[in-house]
């Protein structure tokens, strides 16, 4: 849509007040290298770097593309980078409040700029998954005779929420969680730079600390904070923004964890152990103190995936299903989403029977392997397809277990050494009693002595 008679107002009074802006808008980059992360977005070539006039154009024009990245990471950024270097027509809308008849108004304003004055259009449509199919298929020819070049931004995984047609037609471009340093370099940016605060106060080293583990990778969230805190500390009358004053003005209290340290190791190590006692609620207080801490979402899922197997294994055998379901979608979502899902995968293995069995069975069997407990495989379990296997005695004797009515072969499959040996020891607690049954009829079968 092209801008109104008070849109045009408000840009005009942004522009000769520019603290009538948020910090976080006035920090915008101006330029693609001003950008902060992205930059294997951003070499020279590349679809945004094209978009913007970069290259030695030709016959081959700009590509559409569609930003897919967590909130704060730069999708609006971008596009507005894009509306600022380049010197086509460009259009902006929301998926919130657009239509298909917004969508329609756009592209045949786009056509008559082409065909009347030779412009060419770029549209930015934010929030690209809120369009329904319909909607997302009115944009089809537009894209495919490039009358527009249309930049999408989704937070939501593309392959689901984009139609196939329309992601055929675009470069999907996939956005990475800014790191502390690109937060931390944007907020000294933010601190001295003419748009920004005008070395009006100092951020000591703790506060900004604060401000990272509040950011959580979300550059527009690090911005707002620094912007009210530095509000704050100027109503004091002071020249610092003091970690008080940042609690204060955020509403969280300065979580005292340390990712790299002991902290961050003992609070892991409560968590299992909390799991592993079954005490949902000691659990989910680690969960919630790593998360306010700013804890990587991925390590949590990790220590919940090997929990699953060394405290529960065979006794919920959904445990680790639940726990690897719950890294996938951490992986995919990122905070804050993510702590929902982390919350649910915790109170499953905190409230799961609990059993060890197969981490004090794979540990007897490892350490009879390290004392050389080994020996040669028996001669009727070896390889018999190869030619003149026959001749070594390879696989003769062996007994096809499934030839028998009850499919379990009364034969020796173990080493000579490890003959009797008995590693897996089951609970009967929860589903493993079931196996605990299994185990002991197999091996009754087997005519096993006990060692």
């Amino acid at each position: 849509m092209e801008p109104d008679l008070f849109t045009a107002a408000a840009e005009e009074r942004q522009e000769k007040d520019p603290a009538a802006s948020p910090l976080a808008v006035r920090m915008r980059p101006r330029t693609l290298d001003e950008v902060v992360g992205q930059q294997h977005l951003l070499k020279p070539g590349s679809p945004l770097r094209r978009l913007v006039g970069e290259g030695a154009g030709g016959p081959a024009g700009p590509s559409s593309v569609i930003l897919w990245g967590p909130p704060g990471t730069g999708k609006t950024t971008l596009a507005y980078v894009v509306s600022k270097a380049t010197n086509k027509r460009f259009v902006e809308l929301s998926a919130i409040t657009a239509g298909v008849k917004e969508v329609r108004t756009v592209i045949d304003g786009a056509r008559r700029a082409s065909g009347g004055y030779g412009q060419e259009t770029v549209l930015f449509l934010d929030e690209i998954h809120r369009f329904s199919k319909a909607q997302q298929d009115s944009l089809l020819p537009a894209v495919e005779n490039r009358w527009v070049t249309l930049i999408a931004a989704t937070t939501e995984n593309p392959y689901f929420s984009v139609i196939s047609p329309l992601l055929s037609r675009s470069l999907l471009l996939t956005l990475e969680p800014l790191t502390d340093e690109d937060i931390r370099g944007l907020l000294r940016r933010a601190l001295t730079d003419e748009r920004g605060l005008k070395s009006a106060v100092t951020l000591p080293e703790d506060t900004e600390d604060h401000l990272l583990r509040i950011a959580g990778g979300d550059a527009r969230r690090a911005l707002t904070a620094l912007e009210a805190a530095a509000g704050a500390a100027l109503d004091k009358g002071e020249s610092e923004i003091a970690l008080t004053t940042l609690e204060e003005t955020v509403d969280r209290a300065a979580v005292k964890y340390d990712r790299d340290g002991d902290q961050h190791y003992d609070v892991a190590s409560a968590l299992i152990k909390s799991i592993r006692g079954s005490d949902v609620d000691a659990a989910l207080h680690y969960l919630a103190r790593m998360i306010e801490a700013g804890e990587d979402p991925r390590f949590i899922a990790r220590r919940l995936m090997i929990s699953a197997s060394e405290d529960i294994g065979l006794a919920d055998p959904h445990a680790l299903p639940i726990a690897v379901a719950a890294a996938q979608a951490v992986a995919m979502i990122g905070f804050p989403e993510a702590a929902l899902t982390l919350s649910h995968a915790t109170i499953a293995l905190a409230l799961a029977p609990k059993s060890n069995s197969a981490t004090t069975a794979i540990g007897a069997a490892l350490e009879d392997v390290r004392k050389g407990l080994a020996g040669p495989v028996p001669p009727h379990l070896r390889d018999s397809h190869y030619k003149g296997a026959t001749k070594l005695g390879h696989g003769q004797g062996y007994v096809y277990p499934h030839d028998l009515p009850e499919g379990i072969a009364a034969q020796q499959y173990a080493p000579d050494a490890l003959k009797n040996r008995e590693y897996y020891t089951p609970t009967r607690h929860g589903a493993e009693a079931r196996y605990a049954d299994a185990v002991e009829w197999t091996r009754r079968h087997l005519g096993r002595k006990r060692s």
